[in-house]
This record gives C-alpha cells, structure tokens and sequence, in this order.
C-alpha cells in the first residue's frame, strides 16, 4: 500500500474553530464537491445552509436511507458511510476524521480519508489529536491547525434544578436522559431531548425546539458532540461512563472535550461541569479539557477495502486480513460481518450463494444496518429473508415488504413504541434506497419516507407533551425578549400570564400550579402579583358589602365567601367569641384588609346570636342576680347543658322568682339536668360542638361532628363508640349512658313516665302501667319506645341514671300485687301476664320511632317477668326498679317491706355500679335538686314548690331506728296518714297554679 498526502489539506483543532463552516465555503469554490459527515443529522444541517447559498437544485443529499438527488445537482452532502470510495468531483471534505479510532465505524472513515480524493483539494476536517498519524500515514499533508474562537472553563458541580440557562445535560442511556428530562420539565419548564435513536427528523425539531428558545435545556446523549451547531453556553455530564458496543468504561479526555466543547458557539465562551451523581473533575482533567491537551490518536481501526468474493469462507478469510501499514489495526467484526458469520453457517444461504456474484449480493445484504438494535442472530434472520427474494426472485418480495411497511404505519402510543417503529421504517426505507432490491423502488421510497416522517411527527409530539411545559416555556421566552408580561384573571378565580394558565385564586389567596418554580418564576408571579393586587381590592369591597347569605361558617370552622374559604376560627377565653384569621396573601393590605376582618368578624357574631339566640340571650342578661346569675354562666360556659348533680347545691338555693327568671330565657329544670331545648336541633348542636372543639383543639379528636347525623335523622338513642371523644355526647344533646347514649330531652320524657309510677300509692287509684308498690316501678313498653331501646339497654341506662333493681320472682311479685289489690291470685297474674303485650312494642311503637331506631330492636320489658317458651332455664326474675341509695348492697327488700337507709337523704354518697363509671356519672340517682321543708315530711321539691315525684323519699326524722326490721316476718306494706303540710304561697307564674286555676274554672 503505497500512501501519499500531496493535495491533503488537514484542518486540525477543537471544537468551535470553523471547520465546517471553512470546509463548505471552499466547496462552493469549486465548480463540484462532496463533503462526509458523520451523522445524518449533521448531513441535514449542512445540506440545508448549502441549499441557502446555491439552490436546491445544486444539492444533493446521500444517506444510507435518505436520497435527494437533482439532475443538474454539483454539491453532495453524504454520511460517511454513503461516500463513495473514487470520485471525479474537484472537491472532497471529510469531518470528524478523528472517528477513524472508532472501534464501531472506525475502518469505514480510515478507507475514506486513505482513499478518496478530490480532483483539485481534498480536506480532512477533525481533532488535534489525528496530526502525528496523518503525517505518518500521509507523508507531504499539509496540516493548518485552527485555534478555538473562545475560550472554554469549568464551573464545577451543580445539582440538574440550579444548572443555568442554555445548557446540554449529557447522559448515555434514554432511560437516563427521559428522566433527567422529566426532573428538568416539572422544576424549570421543559428540556429538549436528543438521542441517537431517535429518527433524524425527530432529532431535528427537537434541537429547533432549544434552538428557537422554547426551552432552555437541551438533554442529548454524545450525539451533541458530532458537530450540532447549537447555542449552548454550558454542558453538564450526568454520566462519564458508556457502552461502547462492547463494554462499560469511563469517557477518557478527548471525549470529554469533544462534548464539552460544545459549549460557547464563535467568540461567546463557554463552561462545563458535572451534576448528578457523577464526581467532579479532577485538576489534572479540568487542566486538559480546558487547554484541549489530549492525547494523540496512535492508531486507526482499518478492514480490507479488496473482498474475495468468490466463496462465503474466502470472503470471511478475506475479512481478517491484518493491515500491512504501521499505524493500522484490524477492527473488530462489525455489525456486517457478524451477520456474515450466522449466515455462514446455514445450509440454505451456503446453497444460494454458489457463485461470486451472489457471494458479493449476500454481502451486501449484510450491510443493512441495525436500526432496531436486536440480537446478530434476529438481524441475521431479517438479511436472510431478504437475501433469499434478492438470490432467487432477483427482487425482495412486495407482499412481505407491504406487510412490513403496513405494521409500522400507526402513531399511536408512547414514546418507547414509537421509536421501535420508527426503527422498524429505517430499516424498510434502507431497503428501498437499495439500488436494484425492489420491482418499484419509487413508491417504497415515497411510502416509507412519508410513514417515517408521519412517526418522527408524532415522537416529537410525544416528547414535547411529556417533557416540555408549554405554558412555562412561552413566559420564559417572553422573559427574555424583556417584554412586559399582561396578566388577568377569569371569573372563576384563574389567573393568566400572556394567555397562560399559572395558578388560581381562592377568596384572597393565590395558588400557583406546578411548573413556576425557579429563577424565573419571580418575574411570572410579578405580572401575576400585579393584577392580583388590583384583584384583591375589588374584592374587599365586594365582600364588605354583601349579604350574610354570601357568607357561611363550615363544621370545620372555616368562613367561607361564595365558596371561597376567606377565615377560619380559632378559639379565645370566651368560648362564645372565637377570634378570627384572616386567609389572605400579603397583598391584601390596609384599608381593604381591616375592612374585610370586620365584615367577617361581624357576620360571626350574628351567625353565633343568631343560631345560639337563647344562650347569647342567657349571657347578656341583666335581670339575673345572684345565684341565678352565676348558674346562668355556668350553662353559657357549658354550652346549654348541666348535669343538675353537678349544681344540686345551686339549685336547691335558687327561689321560685330566680327559677321563673331562667325559665323566660328558655331553661329547663330536668330531673337529671339543666338545659336549654331549643339548642338540641341539629344546627344549634352542630355549632355549640364546633366552638368547644375551637376552645379545646378538638377538630382532630375522633367522633368530631360524627354525631350530628344521628341528631337531625331524629334518633332517640345510639350506641355509643368508645373512641368517641365522651364530650362531644353532651354537646349533641346525649346522655353518655354506658354503652348507649341517650338524647336528653328523652330522658326527662322519661323521668315524666318513672313519676307518675313512684307517686302512685296502692289504694290512691288505679295501678299505672309499670307500678308496683310505690317505691319501685318495672319498665313499660313506652319507656323502651321512646328510648328505642332493648330491655338489655335499658337496664343499663337506668343504671346510668342510678336507679337500682331489686329482682324477684315472678309468682312473688304476681302474689304481692294479688294481696295490695285484693284480687284472686290467677287475675294478680293476669295483671302481670299483661306486660307480655309488651313483646310486640316494636310493632305498636310510632313509625317515627322505628325510623329512629334502625341499630336496635324494642323488646317488651315482660322480658323482665316472664320466660319465653322457648327457654327451658328457669323463669327469669322481675326487675323492680328503685332510686339508688347508699346500702344498696345489702340484702334485697323483701316484699312488703320498707327499708330505713337512716340519716339524711340529702348527703348521702351512692355506691358506684359499672354502668355508672362507664357513664362516668358520680351519682347517677334523681336526688340533685331536693328541696326539705319542716313539716313537709322532707318532700323533694322541684318547680313552684311542687314535690318532684321522681326523685327518691326523704328519711323521716322522727323515726328511730327499727330493731325488728330483720326479725319480723314480711307484712304488707301500710301506710299512716302524715303530719298536715305547710302551705308556701303559690307563684302566679307557675304552670301548676295556672293549671289549677283553669280547673277551678271549669267547676265553675
């Protein structure tokens, strides 16, 4: 091989020094030309500035699937791998000749610089690196070593969210760069992506989209590093390792500054860096890449340009002849060869290629490319199909290419299936630039080009709506032509920048989306801040003038304004003023802003007088003195419910005058509490329950606002949830009773019915359902109706109260009742036996009740007396229900008997039962309020001086002890006439004395 570089002209130096630009200028000196370059991208961009300075029609474009090839063309621009090995054109450039080191495409540029040669000059465009084996190689090349225009310096480590403006992040996977890209669009806008994988076209409008200044960030693989002309200022590795074909290895120095040599375009400087997980540069490499010190290249990747074709093994033995020059090396099988190797070996390729001329159409078979990157194997099987048509039919079959090109037209999907089938379309559109491999090269040409076209259209598409914030990207682009951005805002709150949604306003506070975060994103929330300032203060007088129907309070203590939350409720010492919190950004500010805190403040107070009027009137009221004064505090404090054995002592000091005086602002004096009845509707509850909760941080405690359902479905009772905050019970109106919860007002509705029964005495009349001896009651179908209530929740809701049971026999109780009437024995039991009518209460029960009580099922309290027929146990005792008292532990009352506790009733302690600590109730008897006169036999006295019936007997004090209470058989109970009573004048306000009047009245 005999080599020689006279008319070699080697333009040598690092990036950004010209060449290209130097190489076309001369060609368009010449008469004709042909310049190789490495990517078909860059094959793009060249044809195109050669079209602008010579015409269309003087250009051609040669790829190994692409050809545009006027007539009259003078200048062709080609990859390397679609220049041909002799030329007659004046002119020949070649670029990036430092890639004959390439152990992939190296041989292909080593043959071309070696061998092609232009009629009047011929250039080598390339790396510093290439000077010592050209001149080896070339003995009498002229070499002209260009300097770089501007300088190149290293900035160090940053992370990808603070990297500047107009910057390539450079990765070497798609899974990397896709992800990197995503960081890049949801932090700063959007990125561009650039991969070699992606089709030429998509390539294209992807750099136009960085180039036009859409996006600041361009994420490429070392693509970018083959001569792109782009605007780039800094490049950052987020890897310095690759696979080369063969292996994982670090980046060495001259591809480094390959890379980062793209920063800095004509005589704008540049910086590179790492971000990442890739280590800063060492000195020493920051030194070199900055001084574009690199190591030369010392040899060239070279493969025999002479084939032997006239068998499959002579050609293979020919593959592998070793270079004879110094300064070449053998390069390793490429992808060619290694498809020659797998066909080698099948019988049916070894029959057909029987002859020279069929050896070398196998070869060229094999030189289709592997634009999907599958296994040699697979690739072999492709060339094989197509080697077969190509041997035997002279043409590559058109039903098999129609349904090849057929299965790749279609451009839906993501990202990932769209690049297979763009890959799958360059392998047909390869094949049908063939010369001499199709019956109608033509139209496959044209169909294959137009479905790449139509596929690279919607990659790009795909890549752009996944990887590029448009919205963000346009303000940005405004920003920097330093335009003045026109804010505005919807009637529904959006808020637009140039036409571009970038956040919402809510009442007074704006929310920006996503996407306008990073530097420039002051200057959006600016334009933004503007018109919201203006916003903000049409508002206030909007709000500040509206009706209370605008506004509304929320159960999670949020002020609302036409939906918008404006304020939200914290509590204050007085649980009846919360205070108020403004919900608005800082540019609500003077007058507009006080005046919206008044409107807000003003419309809370009238919302709380106006849904608590009875309690806002209890706390403002001035008639009260005294003792009726503080229990009215006591209630406003309590939000409208006492436990009246918490105030026994009060309230058994109040006078008739101070009762009545609480009675006109609407408080009622229960047998279990004090309490106001307006306030248990559902609205008054669910407020009262939202300002305890504001005073005590109870808007997370479970069971918050959970009760007020049950409240408004008009549910009478409730089994209770033990994670329930106990409080919020009482203020919904319940009775924690143990493991039910009792409206209150049903429970004075039951002290109503308990009354009547404890008064009754035997001979006085009639026996009311339920009676027994005066003293104790059993429970009736209308207790557990009103209740909705079991005879099981029964019971343990008596307990609550503190009443206490004393359990007999049936036939005991069925022969007392016999013996006090005076009755046969077989009609006492007749008497009992009609409590069994109770096992049908669910049925009698009103339809309002059943509706209420859907979690539990009415039984009839004849449970308590009577076995069921089913139960072979013996019968089950009655339960004769009594109030509760200090000795209840000792032996039951015997029939007929009365028990003297002794002492007085007024201070006695009762002993707890387990219904009552789980009601957490300390004395859960009806005993709160008892009023003692002398001569009154130490009667509890409730309203307007009348007995409270419900309540439990006072001891007589003039009785001793008696010594024959356990001694004497049980008598019927009898009864001695008492002491005559004092009569206190009668308050005219009373419902009794008036009730009384109008009975006069009617004797009238």
């Amino acid at each position: 091989m005999i080599l020689s570089g006279r008319s070699v002209i080697a333009v040598l130096g690092p990036t950004n020094t010209g060449k290209t630009h130097y190489a076309i200028e001369r060609m368009i000196a010449h008469g004709s030309g042909m310049i190789g370059l490495p990517l078909r991208l860059l094959a793009r961009e060249v044809y195109t500035r050669l079209v602008e300075r010579v015409g269309a029609n003087n250009v051609a474009l040669i790829t190994g699937e692409e050809k545009i090839t006027p007539p009259k063309a003078k200048y062709s621009v080609c990859t390397v791998e679609a220049l041909p090995r002799e030329t007659k054109v004046a002119f020949v450039a070649i670029d990036e000749i430092q890639l004959a080191g390439d152990l992939e495409r190296g041989h292909i540029f080593t043959d071309r610089l070696l061998n092609l040669r232009g009629r009047e000059e011929t250039l080598l465009l390339g790396s510093g690196t290439m000077k010592p084996i050209l001149q080896q190689l070339l003995p009498g090349i002229t070499v002209i070593e260009r300097p770089r225009l501007s300088q190149l310096f290293y900035a160090g480590e940053k992370k990808i969210t603070r990297l500047p403006q107009r910057t390539a992040i450079v990765a070497f996977s798609a899974d990397e760069v896709y992800s990197i890209a995503e960081l890049i669009r949801r932090q700063r806008g959007g990125a561009a992506v650039v991969l070699g994988a992606l089709s030429p076209r998509t390539r294209n409008a992807q750099v136009g989209l960085y180039q036009s200044g859409d996006v600041e960030y361009l994420v490429a693989t070392d693509a970018i590093g083959m001569g792109l002309n782009l605007d780039v200022d800094h490049v950052a590795f987020a890897q310095d390792r690759k696979f080369d074909g063969y292996q994982f290895r670090n980046l060495n120095a001259g591809e480094l500054g390959q890379i980062a040599g793209r920063a800095g375009r004509h005589l704008k400087d540049g910086t590179f860096g790492v971000t990442g997980r890739v280590d800063p540069f060492d000195p020493e490499l920051v030194e070199r890449l900055q001084a574009h010190n690199f190591d030369a290249v010392k040899v060239l990747q070279w493969r025999t340009p002479h084939f032997d074709f006239s068998s499959i093994a002579n050609l293979l033995r020919s593959l592998d002849a070793p270079p004879r020059v110094p300064g070449l090396a053998r390069a390793l099988p490429a992808i060619d060869q290694q498809a020659l190797e797998f066909l080698a070996r099948y019988p049916e390729v070894q029959d057909l290629a029987n002859t020279p001329e069929r050896v070398s159409l196998l070869w060229d078979a094999c030189a289709l490319p592997d634009y999907r990157r599958i296994t040699p194997a697979q690739h072999a099987d492709l060339i094989l199909t197509l080697y077969s048509d190509l041997a035997r039919h002279g043409t590559v079959n058109a039903d098999f290419m129609a349904e090849q090109v057929r299965r790749s037209d279609r451009t839906d999907g993501e990202i990932d299936t769209l690049s297979a089938r763009i890959a799958q379309i360059r392998t047909w559109t390869y094949v049908s630039n063939r010369p001499g491999w199709l019956a109608d090269p033509t139209h496959w040409q044209e169909k294959t080009r137009e479905i790449e076209d139509r596929l690279s259209d919607a990659l790009h598409e795909r890549l752009t709506k996944r990887f590029v914030d448009r919205r963000t990207s346009v303000l940005m682009k405004r920003l920097r032509e330093n335009a003045m951005l026109e804010a505005e805002i919807s009637v529904n709150g959006d808020v637009f920048v140039e036409g571009h949604h970038v956040g919402q306003l809510s009442g007074f506070r704006f929310t920006p989306i996503s996407g306008t975060e990073g530097p420039d994103a002051k200057a959006v929330q600016t334009a933004a801040q503007k018109a919201l300032g203006l916003e903000f203060e049409a508002r206030a007088a909007r709000l500040h003038a509206s009706g209370n129907n605008d506004i509304a309070l929320g159960s999670d203590g949020l002020v609302r304004w036409l939906g918008d939350p404006v304020a939200r409720l914290v509590g204050s010492d007085h649980v009846m003023r919360p205070r108020v919190i403004l919900l608005a950004d800082e540019q609500l500010t003077g007058n507009a802003r006080d005046h919206v805190v008044a409107r807000i403040e003003r419309f809370v107070n009238h919302h709380i007088s106006t849904i608590l009027k009875p309690l806002d009137d209890l706390s403002r009221a001035e008639d009260l003195q005294g003792l009726s004064k503080g229990l009215a505090f006591q209630l406003v404090e309590s939000l409208g419910i006492l436990f009246r054995r918490d105030v026994t002592e009060e309230v058994k000091s109040l006078d008739q005058d101070a009762r009545a005086s609480m009675r006109r602002y609407g408080v009622r004096f229960g047998a279990y509490h004090i309490f106001m009845p307006t306030l248990l509707k559902p609205a008054p509850a669910e407020l009262i329950t939202l300002l305890w909760a504001l005073k005590n941080d109870g808007l997370d405690k479970p069971g918050f606002g959970e009760l007020i359902p049950v409240l408004a479905a008009g549910r009478t009772s409730v089994v209770t949830d033990p994670s329930f905050e106990r409080n919020f019970y009482k203020l919904a109106g319940f009775r924690f009773l143990g493991k039910r919860a009792v409206r209150i007002d049903i429970l004075e509705r039951l002290a109503d019915l308990i009354r009547p029964l404890l008064q009754w005495k035997p001979g006085s009349g009639a026996r009311p359902d339920g009676a027994y001896d005066g003293r104790r009651f059993t429970t009736t179908t209308a207790m557990l109706s009103i209740l909705g209530a079991t005879p099981d929740d029964m019971e343990e809701i008596l307990k609550g109260l503190g009443y206490r049971a004393d359990a007999v026999k049936p036939e005991e109780a069925a022969a007392f009742l016999a013996a006090e009437s005076g009755e046969k024995t077989a009609d006492a039991a007749a008497v009992i036996e009609d409590a069994t009518e109770a096992d049908t209460a669910k049925e009698d029960a009103p339809a309002e009740q059943e509706a209420a009580s859907t979690d539990t099922t009415v039984a009839a309290p004849a449970a308590d007396l009577l076995v069921t027929p089913d139960a072979p146990a013996e019968p089950k005792p009655v339960l004769l229900w009594r109030p509760g008292g200090r000795n209840d532990n000792q032996r039951p009352v015997r029939q007929g008997e009365r028990r003297n506790n002794g002492g007085n009733q007024a201070a006695r302690t009762e002993q707890k039962t387990e219904g009552q600590r789980e009601a957490g109730a300390r004395d859960g008897a009806p005993r709160e309020d008892r009023r003692r006169d002398g001569g009154h036999n130490g009667k509890p006295r409730d309203r307007d001086g009348q007995r409270d019936k419900t309540a439990p007997r006072g001891d007589r004090n003039d009785r001793g002890p008696r010594k024959d209470r356990d001694t004497k058989p049980a008598q019927p109970q009898r009864f001695e006439a008492k002491p005559p009573r004092k009569e206190k004048p009668v308050d005219p306000d009373s419902p009794f004395a008036k009730l009384a009047a109008l009975k006069e009245q009617m004797k009238k």
